[in-house]
């Protein structure tokens, strides 16, 4: 298949990418060529910023693309566009939503396809809505050959899924872990999380591709594993070769305290502090045979083993680190204090 990805080289379009490339696929990345030596070397490269469009199409060959993936699209300007640069000139178009985009709390701790679209606490997850139901308007309305796949928690070797971090990735937090200092982690860590390696969403996703199912369908792709955020922490903690200390504050307290521009809000009470299960099976109707097979205490021993071997993604985070410290002190201030009276 001829195939354009609108990224390629991100945490989950990267597996995508290699993958596509291994496969034989007439593979095209448009992109700034940020990471250049990442990408495979029979993959062809438009350098380009996707919102010079004038640019972008000076540098799209002639035929058409069996696929156009689009996995850095936010907001409804930036499909629109997509729209515009790519109607009759591709037989899908694949456009990465999220499932943060579904209801919280949603009636059903089952997620399927069907569960409700709304995110009353991040503006990230409306602006995925708005981009699903203006691209499913073009389908209806144009028939714009669109299919919506929305991820959870996929990670890779590069960072540590982790719940509560700084701007700067979870490194600091495995630096508290092997300095014997307490991690935070949101609520009493026994709701119920999914987190996929993205060597396995890419499975799933490349099945999508060039699917008759798939057109004007959404699919949600993920482990079937779950896990709560207690064993997801301890799980990093063997990873580390220690037994983490684990301390536990409330998601909303978090949300309350932390810099805006964390956004705690979105991150915690807008996602991960909600159960969720994950029901795959529409997706293992369209892609038959697809499981993830990637257990996390296996990709996240992976995922340590790269980042202790490559110093360039230990990055210090000291303002989260001192942050910790006074969120832990304040609470244990309170508990003395409530004590004496």
């Amino acid at each position: 298949m001829k195939i354009l990805l609108i990224g390629g080289t991100g945490t989950i379009s990267s597996a995508i990418t290699r993958q596509l490339a291994a496969g034989g696929h007439d593979l095209w990345l448009l992109n700034r060529g940020n990471r250049r030596s990442e990408v495979p070397a029979n993959v062809k490269q438009i350098i380009a910023d996707i919102d010079d469009e004038k640019s972008v199409l000076s540098g799209l060959p002639a035929e058409t693309f069996d696929a156009v993936c689009e996995f850095i699209g936010f907001v409804p300007q930036q499909v629109e566009r997509d729209v515009r640069l790519f109607r009759g000139r591709t037989r899908q178009y694949v456009y990465i939503s999220s499932a943060s985009a579904y209801n919280k709390p949603a009636a059903s701790h089952v997620i399927t396809e069907g569960t409700t679209l709304a995110n009353p606490h991040w503006q990230y997850s409306r602006n995925k809505i708005a981009c699903e139901e203006l691209l499913m308007k073009e389908y209806r309305d144009n028939g714009f050959p669109v299919t919506i796949v929305r991820p959870s928690h996929t990670y890779c070797e590069r960072s540590v899924p982790l719940s509560v971090h700084g701007l700067k990735g979870s490194w600091q937090v495995l630096r508290r872990m092997m300095d014997g200092k307490p991690v935070l982690i949101h609520g009493d860590g026994s709701s119920l999380w999914t987190l996929t390696w993205n060597e396995d969403f890419a499975r799933g996703f490349i099945g999508l591709l060039g699917n008759p199912k798939a057109i004007g369908e959404a699919f949600q792709i993920m482990s079937d594993e779950q896990l709560t955020w207690t064993q997801i922490y301890e799980c990093v903690g063997h990873a580390l070769n220690l037994t983490p200390k684990l301390y536990y504050v409330a998601s909303d307290f978090l949300a309350a305290v932390a810099p805006r521009e964390w956004d705690f809000e979105g991150n915690l009470l807008g996602d991960k502090s909600v159960t969720v299960c994950f029901d795959c099976t529409k997706l293992k109707r369209a892609v038959p045979g697809f499981q993830a097979t990637t257990r996390f205490d296996e990709g996240v021993r992976r995922c340590v083993g790269h980042i202790l071997a490559h110093p360039e993604l230990q990055v210090a985070d000291p303002e989260f680190d001192a942050w910790c410290d006074r969120v832990i002190e304040a609470q244990e201030q309170a508990k003395k204090k409530l004590k004496e009276q």
